[in-house]
């Protein structure tokens, strides 16, 4: 990495990586970041609530494995199982505007 005044150029990096802004590969980095960061969102949030997986499956009719998967991020639940797992743990789900426009 570059380094300047002790910070680095984190970009640079990401493009090595991944290719350049906008490209496909950067583009479905951006997504698998998105999804494992929901993934965490609700691993998190189950663990404040106390409730284990077997639980939060039971509630919307799921298996524990799915829990886990999803959890794990290995797969993404479809908008409607997102929003029952949520409901499942004492929390809404609020859409707001994008600052992307």
């Amino acid at each position: 990495m570059k380094k300047t005044n002790s910070l680095y150029d984190v970009t640079a990096e990401l493009e090595r990586e991944f290719g350049p802004v906008g490209s496909d590969g950067w583009n479905k980095a951006i997504e698998r970041a998105w999804e494992e960061y929901n993934a965490e969102i609700l691993l998190e949030a189950r663990k404040k609530t106390g409730l284990t997986q077997a639980q939060v499956a039971e509630r919307i009719g799921a298996t524990k494995s799915y829990i886990s998967r999803v959890e794990r991020g290995q797969i993404v639940p479809t908008a409607s199982s997102f929003f029952r797992i949520a409901s499942a743990l004492g929390y809404s789900v609020e859409l707001v505007p994008s600052i992307r426009g």
